[in-house]
């Protein structure tokens, strides 16, 4: 048995390369399957409900997925529409493939795949204790279903049943990645352990290329090994830019959960065939005891304003420390006179991130920093926007002239390259959950729907 299997890119609307993709096409896979999110860009997306990619972006690589879709007569499957897979994710993506189907005269099966998990589900679940919390996973209650808003992570198993009911195009809600490339493999009976290795390989595109890349991936699939090959020009693979895939968004670089078991590569082997085609083989897959779906929420946690500035001068770069406790306690007396005791200093969080300084490894850098110049972010978040940015007018006007002990009078101490230099940043959201679901059927948390274009 040979599969072929085309991943045309990493993330849907990341923009590929139309050549790289034609030659994937012309190989004539069995299927073409895209992740369209991630809970990498934080949890905005999933609160919000807004993806974060733009809709010109996601139709343009949807338009050549579909035609060519049409043209090889094979399924077409893209997983965590809109970014968080929230069901409006769903339904903006399902909006572009009317659109674009219209468009293009295509003819076609879609079925519809949501996710979102209703809050009186979510608190049963939790009352008959089948939540169970991942490692380093927040304080639940039931109440925090209320506000906010989760979705399941599916497997393989809504997608397979999608499949079977003759639909040729499948937008799902969140969706592990690899679900979507080892869906219809595992359908047809190949290796469970080859399959889910082979769609861990492919699931973000050509990022284990050199160089990486948002471009595809093109897999031939059969009973003993799978051959992985880089379809951009100028691209090439190696045993080991494969093998290192393993431990991407994985803390174990052998072993990969899925909702019905654990995939393991302790003894795959990888094998160069050309630059850009490495064999690999002898992956296991461990089933587990019982399924479980992963859960993803997020919740509006507050409003957020921002300030961008700069120092050069040696002297405030070397009281900044100092001067920043100071500031703090004068902006909460501030915010008491300000609003006459109507916002309570405590709800309103203002921060301080130097960047030259140790602001991305803060107390972890490993060695004293001597910075010739600074960047500042100043953040303020409250309870509201009007709030968050009534405050951060006054933190932009006195961080620009904190009291410096070295120099007499008032002096510049930070520079602002905008002005006004406030910037409102909108709302601020928080993940809530790191917990899978047990004792759960494999579709029983999922819903699809189907339509005739």
């Amino acid at each position: 048995m040979e599969l072929r299997i085309l991943a045309p890119t990493g993330a849907l609307g990341a923009g590929f390369d139309a050549a790289a993709f034609r030659r994937g096409v012309a190989a004539r896979p069995h299927v073409i399957a895209c992740d369209a999110g991630s809970t990498d860009s934080g949890p905005a997306a999933l609160g919000s409900g807004s993806p974060k990619l733009s809709d010109q972006a996601v139709a343009r690589d949807l338009r050549l997925l579909l035609t060519a879709r049409d043209e090889l007569g094979v399924p077409l499957i893209i997983g965590s529409c809109g970014t968080s897979g929230r069901d409006t994710g769903v339904d903006r993506v399902a909006a572009l493939v009317r659109d674009i189907a219209a468009a293009e005269d295509l003819r076609f099966k879609p079925a519809l795949i949501y996710s979102d998990q209703p809050t009186d589900r979510l608190q049963r679940l939790y009352d008959t204790g089948r939540l169970r919390p991942l490692p380093h996973a927040p304080e639940i209650d039931r109440e925090l279903f209320t506000r906010s808003h989760t979705v399941a992570m599916m497997g393989v198993e809504p997608i397979q049943e999608a499949l079977g009911a003759g639909c040729e195009v499948v937008l799902a809600g969140r969706a592990s990645d690899t679900a979507l490339f080892a869906a219809l493999p595992r359908m047809l009976g190949a290796d469970p352990g080859l399959t889910w290795h082979m769609a861990k390989t492919i699931e973000c595109g050509a990022a284990c290329a050199i160089p990486p890349s948002a471009n595809g991936l093109l897999v031939h699939l059969r009973d003993d090994h799978f051959d992985v090959t880089t379809l951009a020009e100028g691209s090439r693979l190696t045993p080991r830019s494969v093998a290192a895939h393993t431990l991407y968004e994985n803390a174990d670089p052998y072993r990969v959960a899925e909702p019905s078991g654990t995939l393991d590569t302790s003894d795959a082997t990888y094998e160069a065939i050309d630059e850009r085609t490495v064999r690999a083989c002898g992956a296991r897959f461990v089933p587990a005891d019982g399924y479980s779906n992963k859960l993803e929420g997020a919740e509006l946690v507050g409003y957020q304003t921002v300030i961008v500035g700069g120092v050069r001068d040696q002297v405030v770069i070397r009281r900044l420390p100092d001067l920043i406790p100071f500031a703090k306690k004068y902006f909460a007396d501030k915010i008491l006179d300000v609003f006459d005791g109507a916002v309570d200093p405590g709800d309103v969080d203002i921060d301080f991130r130097l960047y030259g300084d140790g602001a991305v490894l803060a107390t972890a850098e490993p060695e004293p920093l001597h910075p010739r110049e600074l960047g500042v972010l100043i953040t303020v978040t409250a309870p509201d926007q009007a709030t968050a940015h009534a405050v951060a007018t006054f933190v932009a006007h006195a961080g620009s002239h904190l009291p410096i002990p070295e120099y007499d009078g008032l002096v510049s101490t930070l520079a602002y390259p905008y002005s006004p230099p406030e910037t409102d940043r909108g709302p601020l959201y928080r993940f809530t959950l790191h917990h899978v679901v047990t004792g759960v059927g494999p579709t029983e948390l999922f819903r699809t729907t189907t339509e005739e274009l």
